[in-house]
């Protein structure tokens, strides 16, 4: 059996028929539905002329489509495609013509923007809409069930561990790129690494995945995941479905289009969620408001089941881990750190085991290495570039310059430096200091916006904030913020956080001025929005 996704799950569904694979709202979608859903789409793509290496760009808010979509292309050797649903119709454009889209499988709510921009796709051959009853009001346009309903399951396929895997990336700067993947290393990775978590043993065969799935069942406890993010975000992806659907496990879905607390909660509580897939505190704050209100008012959940939360792509605070321990004791929270070009290492938390924010263990394959190629020494105090081993990604779909300079080979070995700044300390855990291209340079001293930030959200009345550099004639930058407040009637002043961080941090790294906003802007993934941040200082 081949190490890929659509083979492995293809003898889960075998195994455990009647395990939910797919839990949204009152939709329940088994995984013996699941694969045969999957493979009529799959057929539809395959009689529209799409073949091994086509683009199926997936255009979708979070449902059960997504990850029946994913499974088609990954049935038929084509290449699903993650589009951020919050792209107006040029940028929409642009990533169909980059990634060579082939198809589209798009939202209902989403037409008016489709049909700005499909006419400068002109690589697709098949638009698919999802969400409304009846004929697609686009010309041309097919519906999603219609597809399934007139076509025959499409039967398994030979397929190679060298089958592509595209994440694209929205970043903070400049235009998305797509990450290339080799699915091989991918699957063997998960396969590795998440049944522990579980109880069971690293899957060394892809073949004894289907095992451990039947083993999960018949013990009563198959694998549960609730991605509370995006399934277009890596992070959601990843953690929220690629890897529990590894183990035959249960993708529960939110209905909400916008994080809603109080449904997350109440759907964990509700389906026995073992796990919880968020980024950061831009999630873990709500969430814990929510919980804190909740308590108050009477209403306790019973959250026995959850026994991990697991967040990616955003500082998470030691403070904010420890008051959702305080809530839920049983937990471990797992922080990774990363980025779309890689994963580099973790920090758990638990009760008994306190992290500090932005202190992560590096996996064997990290390393930390100067402008010029030195491994930085633990306990030196030297700043490097983080760089990750192991599964490195292909490139940049398209980009051999962009794919030179972040994809490297250090001393005979290849790694991936996305741009993340580091320390190494003398007992060999990393301090993660920021992106090197978001770092601030005051009258000569570098200042990591991850850390002021951090600073700030320790005072009481700050629910979010950003911070960046901006032209200063004097000092080249100088540090700003954005600050959205806890409490909208009682925001802080800008003069109280300036004096909160500077009784933190050295003086030259608090903000020389701040915005009191309403919201701190950040993508539907929790990532910093950092042009729309710049716009509120005008």
């Amino acid at each position: 059996m081949e190490f890929h996704y659509a083979t492995v799950w293809e003898a889960i569904a075998d195994a455990v028929p009647e395990q939910a694979a797919l839990i949204q709202g009152s939709r329940t979608i088994s995984w013996r539905e699941y694969e045969t859903r999957s493979a009529r789409l799959a057929a539809a793509l395959t009689a529209a002329g799409l073949g091994p290496g086509s683009k199926v760009a997936l255009y979708l808010f979070n449902g059960p489509e997504y990850a029946e979509a994913q499974f088609a292309a990954f049935k038929m050797r084509a290449v699903p495609v993650n589009v951020n649903y919050r792209y107006r119709a040029d940028e929409l454009a642009y990533l169909l013509a980059d990634s060579d889209a082939e198809a589209v499988v798009y939202h209902a709510g989403l037409a008016d923007r489709v049909a700005s921009a499909r006419f400068r796709g002109e690589r697709v051959k098949l638009w698919i809409e999802v969400g409304e009853i009846g004929p697609p009001p686009l010309d041309g346009a097919v519906s999603y069930e219609s597809l399934i309903a007139e076509h025959g399951p499409q039967p398994p396929v030979p397929r190679s561990p060298e089958d592509l895997y595209v994440l694209y990336t929205g970043g903070t700067t400049g235009l998305p790129k797509g990450v290339v993947y080799r699915i091989g290393p991918m699957v063997a990775g998960f396969l590795a690494q998440l049944p522990p978590s579980a109880g069971l043993p690293p899957i060394l065969d892809p073949g004894d995945a289907a095992l451990a799935a039947r083993r999960l069942n018949d013990e009563g406890r198959p694998y549960s995941a609730l991605p509370a993010c995006p399934l277009m975000h890596g992070t959601g992806a990843w953690a929220g479905l690629l890897g529990p659907h590894l183990l035959g496990g249960t993708t529960v879905l939110t209905e909400s289009r916008s994080l809603d607390p109080a449904e997350i909660w109440s759907v964990t509580e509700r389906h026995g969620v073992g796990t919880m897939v968020i980024v950061g505190d831009a999630f873990a704050r709500p969430l814990l408001r929510q919980l804190a209100a909740d308590r108050a008012a009477g209403r306790v959940y019973d959250l026995g089941h959850l026994r991990f939360v697991i967040s990616s792509g955003a500082m998470f605070a030691a403070e904010t881990k420890a008051a959702l321990l305080d809530h839920i004791p049983h937990l471990a929270i797992i922080d990774t750190i990363g980025a779309s070009e890689g994963l580099m290492g973790m920090a758990l938390t638990t009760k008994d085991t306190p992290a500090e924010t932005g202190r992560f263990m590096p996996f064997p394959t990290t390393k930390v290495f100067t402008d010029d190629g030195r491994e930085v020494a633990p306990g030196s105090g030297e700043v490097g570039f983080l760089a990750a081993g192991g599964n490195v990604p292909v490139g940049y779909h398209k980009d051999e310059t962009k794919s030179a300079a972040t994809f490297r080979e250090i001393g005979g070995v290849r790694y991936s430096l996305p741009g993340d700044l580091a320390t190494v300390n003398a007992d060999g855990t990393i301090t993660l200091l920021g992106r090197g291209n978001h770092c601030i340079n005051t009258g000569g001293e570098k200042v990591f916006p991850e850390e002021v930030e951090e600073a700030a959200k320790t005072h009481p009345a700050v629910e979010d904030c950003l911070v960046f550099g901006v032209d200063d004639d004097r000092f080249g930058q100088r540090v700003v913020a954005v600050v959205a407040p806890v409490d909208a009637g009682a925001p802080p002043s800008e003069d109280e956080v300036i004096a909160h961080v500077r009784a933190r941090l050295a003086p030259y790294k608090a903000p020389r001025m701040v915005a009191i906003v309403a919201e701190v802007p950040r993508t539907p993934s929790g990532k910093a929005d950092y042009a729309a941040a710049r716009a509120l200082l005008r």
